[in-house]
């Protein structure tokens, strides 16, 4: 049941209230938007991602580069009927593993528990 229906089942509500309450809460939304501990932690997921996006993202378009303008280097064997292009294919599985492995230990070893304090304190503002 939604609050709209469970403010009907109660009975009418002061309209004043319900804006009020959400001028108060967009404004404790705004002031830790705009804190330092806020800012740090978009700082800090900015910093790991941006960079990690970029270092993928080349890492796949040479690949793809690599397959389009050198099909001679690809096919060349490394073991077996393990070729070049097999290889670097794999890799790119592997790589989005460790970033994957890499940027859950980023987020839990700096980024978790300062979002979480300031979770905490945005929720006691708004009490």
């Amino acid at each position: 049941m939604g609050a709209a229906a469970r403010q009907v089942a109660v009975g009418p509500a002061d309209p004043a209230v319900p804006s009020a309450q959400a001028a108060q809460a967009a404004e404790v939304y705004r002031a830790v938007q705009q804190s330092p501990a806020f800012q740090d932690i978009r700082r800090s997921y900015r910093g790991f991602v941006l960079p990690a996006t970029a270092v993928f993202l080349g890492w796949y378009l040479c690949y793809l580069a690599a397959q389009a303008l050198a099909p001679g280097l690809m096919r060349r064997p490394v073991a077996g009927p393990l070729n070049v292009a097999w290889l670097l294919g794999l890799l790119q599985f592997a790589s989005t593993f460790l970033l994957t492995w890499l940027y859950a230990r980023h987020a839990r070893t700096t980024r978790d528990r300062a979002a979480l304090d300031l979770r905490w304190d945005t929720q006691d503002r708004l009490r």
